[in-house]
């Protein structure tokens, strides 16, 4: 089934993809835009993750939208209040109506005659291929694979008895009450389990191959719930994200310039939490701070359960799965009865949709990244990622109002088509995301690079990147525009008139 054409077509309705549709709702008056999303509901991966605690790791001044005030009180919200501030939006702009749900895409190829997108996709429920035709495609899909996690190649698990999951996987029907459970990871979804599940679980073991730098948070902002009783919402909002957004920066900024002094504020912090007797080798990781991502935690929920006996943390290698548990290399046996592998993710770029350019396969891994938004040799394309230092909005946010600025200007100066070229900068090995996190380091040969320059370069700073996408101008030595006349369709030739003859 063929659908109507539209001007910008968004793969994606999770934070990124309701966000880049309510900036050009709002930003691109009179363009028309379609949303496919894989899943039957709005919000990614806020509507996949359902595991117990889960919630945001970077807070809701940064994570919400420049937009849309988050209203509500907690500085790291969970699942459902994510979604719904996501549903919201969508519902305020006037975004749903353009969703097609239970889409997934499985190529795009564009054409350069026809100056247009054709984008398969298939209706998963009813499994025919439907197509859409879009002058503009959008990328908003995320960085990592729906269908499955990552899961490590761990001796003998085929004989474990208990209960083994994947937090990717959880559904509403896991029962852990009573049962010893032991969570491997060390990352964000580990450190939310752990404290979560501790009420119901006779108890529960975090396992860690090595240590995360984790800081404690308040719940709740204080000087928000102050301002609040006085300042409007939207102006709460708006001071709280400069209040944050600054000290993001400043953390990340003094964890590279002066590491031995971060580490040494986080790991006082923590062993202030702990006590003088804990063991802090299972606090002090072998890496700076901001090597890889900065873990935090609502009111040390995750101190408060370990001091309380309610969890331990071990700190050592598997060796491998036994009937009642897991040996380690030291020849401990942690006995469990359900296994909780928070292993972390597998990246996917573009939910793995194949991509042509004029019958021309392209795997983004052969791309640079251009301001962290294009990819070089793709015309009338964007792809929305957000920051990895940061709130992954922030950047999410800059990405849309960028591609929105680049339509409107097109439209003013009648191009229909734009490609970013990297005339003469060379491609180096680093990806776009550079983190020394695990999931990072496995993908790297998928994700689209950097160049020796900017605008090739990614600098993840939001206060670097906001006046180049908001404010810098448009046309560079590295967009290519042009101006395409679109052949019109031939019209059908008339049926010929001849005479009938009569009967006799």
């Amino acid at each position: 089934m063929n659908n109507p054409h539209v001007d910008v077509l968004i793969i994606g309705a999770g934070l990124s993809g309701i966000g880049a549709a309510c900036h050009i709702k709002q930003n691109c008056k009179g363009k028309s835009i379609a949303i496919l999303e894989r899943r039957k509901a709005i919000g990614g991966t806020w509507d996949l993750f359902r595991y117990p605690g889960i919630r945001s790791d970077s807070d809701m001044f940064t994570l919400g939208y420049s937009f849309k005030p988050w209203k509500g009180e907690k500085v790291l919200a969970n699942g459902d209040e994510i979604r719904n501030y996501v549903t919201e939006a969508a519902e305020e702009f006037g975004v749903t109506q353009d969703i097609h749900f239970g889409r997934k895409v499985v190529s795009a190829q564009w054409n350069s005659e026809q100056c247009q997108w054709t984008v398969e996709a298939l209706d998963e429920e009813s499994g025919k291929t439907e197509v859409f035709t879009s002058s503009f495609l959008l990328g908003c899909t995320g960085y990592y694979n729906y269908d499955q996690g990552y899961l490590p190649e761990f001796k003998g698990i085929q004989k474990f008895k208990g209960e083994l999951v994947h937090p990717q996987k959880w559904t509403a029907d896991i029962d852990y009450t009573g049962k010893r459970v032991v969570v491997i990871g060390s990352g964000a979804t580990a450190i939310t389990l752990v404290p979560a599940m501790s009420d119901k679980a006779a108890h529960v073991t975090m396992l860690q191959r090595s240590p995360t730098y984790i800081a404690s948070i308040p719940s709740v902002d204080p000087v928000s719930s102050v301002l609040k009783k006085f300042m409007p919402d939207t102006l709460v909002y708006k001071i709280g994200r400069a209040r944050n957004i600054g000290l993001q920066r400043l953390i990340f900024k003094l964890s590279k310039e002066r590491p031995k002094a971060i580490k040494r504020l986080l790991l006082g912090a923590t062993r202030l939490r702990m006590g003088k007797d804990f063991d802090m080798k299972h606090f002090t990781p072998s890496y700076n701070p901001w090597d890889q991502r900065l873990c935090v935690v609502p009111d040390g929920d995750l101190f408060k359960v370990l001091k309380q006996g309610k969890a331990s943390i071990v700190t050592d290698h598997i060796d491998s799965f036994v009937e009642n548990g897991i040996k380690l290399k030291s020849g401990q046996v942690l006995e469990a009865d359900m296994v909780v592998t928070a292993t972390g993710l597998d990246l996917q770029i573009l939910g793995g949709m194949s991509l042509t350019v004029d019958g021309e396969s392209l795997s983004p891994s052969q791309t640079m990244s251009y301001k962290g938004v294009m990819m070089s040799g793709i015309p009338n394309f964007g792809m929305v990622f957000g920051y990895t230092n940061a709130s992954w909005t922030l950047k999410a946010d800059l990405a849309a109002e960028y591609m929105c600025r680049l339509i409107n200007h097109m439209e003013s100066k009648g191009f229909s088509k734009v490609v970013p070229q990297a005339h003469g900068v060379d491609m180096n090995n680093t990806p776009m995301f550079d983190l020394e996190a695990g999931y990072m380091k496995r993908a790297a040969d998928r994700l689209p690079k950097q160049g020796g320059k900017f605008p090739w370069t990614i600098e993840n700073n939001y206060l670097a990147d906001r006046p180049v996408l908001k404010k810098s101008k448009i046309e560079d030595e590295y967009l290519d525009f042009s101006k395409v006349v679109v052949a019109a369709a031939k019209p059908a030739r008339k049926a010929s008139r001849k005479p009938v003859a009569k009967a006799a």
